[in-house]
């Protein structure tokens, strides 16, 4: 026998008193940004008034200035935000301040259609800001009035924060809403006319409603025989209410773009370009996007801050939403300001979804349209760009491969074409100067500029007249591993694998390098069992001309300098013996045919392949005995 249940549907439970307390201490990482919250819910206010005012301009009861006026009283220890928006009935106010996530700003869009839905630019999506007061204040008074209802409809609504608040109906003669803040005894510093003044301008800067405070303005003694000076007060608007990157591009001056430039990154140089655009349809965004002329400091430090602005409808969200650009364009500057973004509560975290991927994509293509363009039209601006950017933006092909090969058109490096360490030359500036039958772009990496120029792989390149890529920074070596190919062309580094020049090989020259290796084989072989431990294979070159001997990755093994590179960064990477190359014109090859004392001829050996290491730019595992054993054989030479 089974029994049976109904089936119940239950609502879930919560402690209002510590769902209010994780509210107010875990959803916002900074404790000013309650001055923002509430800021934006007047801004709200005023624009559901707007709005509904455009049926019923009656509601505005003479007063069609809207703005948000902040006050506040040092003895008392109360701050004041007051706004002469929509306001709030008795139901609304129960509805919207007495239940924990309830939203009227979502509530008020649900009931708009059409064009109107879509007009409606209004913040404060999840009702939750409001309760960012209590992070600051242990008692909360708000009095409001709805436009259009008799002056004694007005409500006070008042709590602690602890779970419970008290609402009557009061007189109140002017609508909108009025929220008193009592402040904690710890966060009375607040109440500072400089400190309230700077959170207004960093979080509220922009959006279209005029922020006021009361200017103290000192007057001298006047005609009525005052015996002091006399305080007089006057309203002032605090932000800018205007979105600078909201207004088309023909009624913004150079000055104006480079001078929010300079106050959104605190750059004393105006930036090398910008990049001012307006999305609309699908999604709807404003970007203003800028590329600084000079490198931070701490560019390449790990915990500095790094990504755009992010504003919502002109109120700034987080300072630095690093969604929207990846790792390699860290050094971009800008704004950007959606409606369509998916915040999570406290405002303070993007969440991930396809709009931010959207957005994301279309930020980097921005970005890399501003590089390209400043590079084809402004090559001296661009030269600086890459002085001081190019290392970040080489990691661009391993982070982001869907716009790899548009980031490889911006690389610059240095090359044999022009033999200095100045990184000007561009892939398709290479691939322009390949001879015919050329089908790879070949490079050498080394530790500094000058070992990649000396290096004894580009000997034979440069007998030839091919040109080859010089790479030096830190990055190249990981830019490579992550580069196969250009335009069709393959890279190939000349200290990889066999030297195939394909149709530039000297036919000749391998049917020689094939004769000799037959000849010489007794010799390589003597020598490989001598460097057994360090060497995977001895073979006869065709990369060296002046050189005795170089050392060759296998081609399908770490080089020497990554293997370094990747050792530095705490990876353990297992060694690759390298390839010893002999060049058999060289004397001390030569000589070495010839020597018949063991012990000395193994000396000769140890030496090249030292020699070979030192001038590949590696390290002796002994540089001590590599000492003494040269100086042993240049005594003997010398008797």
């Amino acid at each position: 026998m089974t029994a049976t249940t109904a089936k119940e549907t239950l609502g879930f439970q919560a402690e209002t008193k510590q769902l209010l307390h994780l509210m107010v201490h875990s959803l916002y990482s900074n404790k000013e940004i309650f001055l923002r919250e509430l800021i934006s819910n007047a801004s709200d206010a005023a624009d559901k008034l707007r709005f509904v005012a455009l049926a019923n301009p009656e509601l505005y009861e003479g007063e069609t200035e809207l703005k948000v006026w902040v006050n506040f009283d040092q003895a008392a220890g109360t701050l004041t935000i007051r706004d002469n928006g929509i306001g709030m009935t008795r139901d609304e106010a129960i509805k919207n301040l007495g239940t924990i996530a309830r939203s009227g700003t979502a509530e008020f869009i649900k009931t708009l259609t059409g064009d109107k839905a879509k007009d409606s630019k209004l913040i404060g999506q999840f009702g939750v800001g409001f309760y960012s007061a209590f992070i600051v204040a242990d008692r909360v008074v708000v009095r409001t009035r709805k436009a259009g209802v008799p002056a004694d409809q007005g409500v006070r609504w008042t709590s602690n924060g602890e779970g419970s608040y008290d609402i009557e109906v009061i007189t109140k003669t002017q609508h909108g809403t009025e929220v008193e803040l009592h402040l904690k005894e710890e966060e009375k510093d607040i109440l500072n006319d400089w400190h309230l003044r700077h959170i207004i301008s960093k979080y509220s800067d922009h959006i279209t409603l005029p922020v006021v405070m009361h200017k103290i303005k000192t007057i001298d003694k006047d005609e009525e025989n005052s015996s002091a000076d006399a305080q007089a007060t006057e309203e002032e608007t605090v932000n800018r209410a205007t979105a600078l990157w909201t207004l088309p591009k023909q009624e913004i001056s150079d000055e104006q773009y480079q001078e929010l430039y300079k106050h959104i990154s605190h750059d004393f140089e105006n930036p090398l370009t910008w990049s001012h655009n307006k999305v609309e349809g699908k999604l709807e965004y404003a970007s203003l996007l800028y590329i600084p002329a000079r490198a931070p400091f701490d560019m390449w430090s790990s915990g500095k801050p790094k990504g755009l602005k992010l504003y919502v409808q002109r109120v700034f969200i987080m300072d630095d939403s690093d969604q929207f650009l990846p790792n390699y364009l860290r050094f971009v500057r800008g704004i950007i300001d959606s409606n369509d973004l998916p915040l999570n509560i406290s405002r303070e975290i993007l969440q991930s979804n396809k709009v931010v991927d959207s957005m994301r994509n279309a930020v980097v293509k921005r970005v890399l349209t501003m590089l390209e363009d400043l590079a084809k039209d402004q090559p001296e601006k661009y030269k600086t760009f890459w002085q001081q950017f190019g290392q970040v933006l080489k990691e661009g092909p391993a982070e982001d491969f869907a716009n790899r090969e548009q980031i490889a058109k911006l690389l610059c490096f240095a090359s044999t074409h022009l033999d200095t360490a100045s990184q000007e030359v561009t892939l398709e500036n290479y691939i322009s100067r390949m001879p015919e039958g050329q089908d790879k772009i070949y490079y050498v990496a080394a530790e500094t500029f000058n070992a990649a120029k000396n290096s004894p792989h580009l000997e034979i390149f440069r007998k030839k007249g091919i040109e080859v890529l010089l790479l030096s920074d830190r990055v190249d070596e990981w830019l490579m591993s992550h580069m196969t190919e250009f335009a069709g062309k393959k890279f190939q580094s000349v200290a990889k694998g066999g030297l195939e020049l394909g149709a530039l090989d000297d036919k000749a020259e391998v049917a020689e390098q094939e004769q000799l290796t037959s000849e010489l084989q007794p010799l390589l072989d003597r020598i490989k069992q001598i460097l057994a431990e360090q060497i995977k294979e001895v073979r006869i070159t065709r990369r060296l001309t002046n050189s005795p001997a170089c050392i060759v990755a296998g081609e399908h093994d770490m080089t020497p300098q990554m293997e370094r590179l990747m050792r530095a960064a705490g990876q353990a990477v297992p060694h690759n013996k390298p390839i010893l190359e002999l060049n058999p014109e060289h004397m001390m090859v030569q000589k070495l045919k010839t020597e018949i004392d063991e012990t000395r001829f193994a000396d000769w050996v140890k030496i090249l392949f030292d020699q070979a290491v030192l001038a590949e730019g590696g390290q002796l595992e002994d540089p001590a005995v590599f000492v003494q054993r040269l100086n042993k054989l240049l005594l003997e030479l010398s008797n």
